[in-house]
């Protein structure tokens, strides 16, 4: 397992998810390097819970994380909802903040996740089974790919 190597703001922004509770998951290309192969990404994915009392906890963080009071209240607000996503930040630094991802409840996300050291904290990433029926899910080119590039690094992929 590799620690993926991040971008200060985006370990700055799950240490304000862990700080405020959020109950979340990282997942992408983040996850995909702690499961065996590394890949260039330009942003952070991560799921979240979809209840009301996270969406506030996730509106907490984005105060704590700091300069977002108003994204935070339309966080707040919309994440509760199905089918919601959230971006901040500007590419090659942006964050996407997710409350359903294709294939894969977010209790199930939570219980295949792999805890990962992040800055001496146990931070939760995306499991392998859950990682392959999320890319087999969605289906795209590239999803498709990130499974054959966990291949040929030697990673089994579960059926």
């Amino acid at each position: 397992m590799t620690t993926p190597a991040l971008h200060p703001d985006f370990r700055a922004f799950i240490a304000s998810l862990r700080r405020t509770g959020v109950r979340f998951v990282v997942v992408g290309a983040h996850a995909m390097t702690i499961l065996g192969r590394a890949r260039q990404t330009d942003d952070l994915d991560v799921l979240i819970e979809r209840t009301p009392e996270n969406a506030a906890a996730l509106g907490n963080a984005l105060r704590d994380f700091g300069g977002f009071d108003a994204i935070a209240t339309a966080a707040e607000q919309q994440l509760a909802e199905p089918n919601r996503m959230l971006t901040i930040g500007k590419k090659p630094v942006a964050i996407d903040i997710l409350n359903q991802i294709s294939g894969v409840a977010f209790e199930d996300a939570w219980a295949g996740r792999v805890e990962v050291s992040v800055d001496g904290e146990r931070t939760p990433f995306l499991g392998l089974t859950q990682f392959v029926a999320n890319k087999r899910a969605a289906g795209r080119t590239k999803d498709l790919q990130d499974l054959e590039l966990l291949r040929e690094a030697g990673v089994e992929i579960p059926d």
